[in-house]
């Protein structure tokens, strides 16, 4: 299908609660439980464990209303902000912050990730320790040059975006762009941990198809050489999943630092 037929993340709106139940839920019929879900979260508890990626400030800039991700990080730094483009992920993670009634259940992840630890029994612990971190969720405009406008961020010990410059850049030349303003974010000698799809040309949330930007492990290995990252450590995981909701061949876990 003709990309310029495809609805655009950051400029068609975006169901935060379709994409959770789709692609991150503990429903049986959801395909991507390893790919989404169990994949990254290994990754995340691997590179933190070996004690090196920590700090006071973590900026998150995922796609959608995500937290999983951020279960093993929160005990690595004192404070997390979260950029969303959306008001709607922001409507759903402050449901998930303040526990209000219909908020979406992420415990089905809070348990992988305490069982990966060793500490199955402390999911609660976890969870308050999470949302306890998180001290800011901002609005941000991506084609701005200051992401966040008038408010004004520190610069990060660790930035993670998971997914995002998958779905918000056109072509080579915006990914470098936005990787760019992803820089800015991270201190001197600090980390910036990708997640992303390999090779994808679209995902689907209910019956609209939505534009993934095509690239592979060697593109990103090299961008992200051409803003001063040395990389750390990078994993692969071959698709399993059976669905025709996107066409993704390998998920991407990349960390790099920031040379000095």
């Amino acid at each position: 299908m003709d990309s310029r037929s495809h609805k655009f993340y950051h400029v068609d709106g975006f169901d935060s609660r379709l994409c959770l139940n789709t692609y991150f839920s503990d429903n049986p019929e959801m395909a991507f439980e390893v790919e989404a879900l169990k994949f990254p979260m290994e990754k995340l508890h691997h590179v933190f464990s070996m004690g090196h990626i920590k700090g006071d400030i973590l900026i998150d800039l995922s796609i959608g209303p995500l937290v999983h991700h951020l279960y093993s990080a929160c005990g690595f730094f004192k404070d997390i902000y979260l950029l969303k483009i959306s008001e709607k992920c922001i409507m759903e993670l402050n449901r998930w912050l303040n526990t209000y009634t219909g908020a979406f259940e992420w415990n089905h992840t809070l348990s992988y990730v305490t069982a990966l630890e060793g500490n199955r029994d402390q999911c609660e612990d976890r969870e308050i320790m999470l949302k306890t971190a998180i001290k800011q969720i901002v609005q941000c405009d991506v084609d701005k040059e200051n992401l966040t406008d008038s408010v004004v961020l520190p610069q990060a010990d660790c930035v993670i975006s998971a997914w995002l410059l998958d779905v918000i850049c056109r072509d080579h030349d915006d990914y470098i762009r936005y990787l760019r303003k992803l820089a800015k974010f991270v201190k001197p000698g600090g980390h910036l941990i990708l997640l992303g799809n390999l090779n994808a040309t679209f995902f689907m949330l209910g019956q609209d198809r939505f534009h993934c930007f095509t690239f592979n492990e060697n593109y990103v290995k090299q961008a992200l050489s051409g803003e001063g990252f040395i990389i750390d450590h990078c994993d692969i995981y071959t698709r399993k999943a059976v669905s025709d909701l996107c066409d993704y061949n390998e998920v991407l876990f990349i960390a790099a630092h920031k040379d000095k």
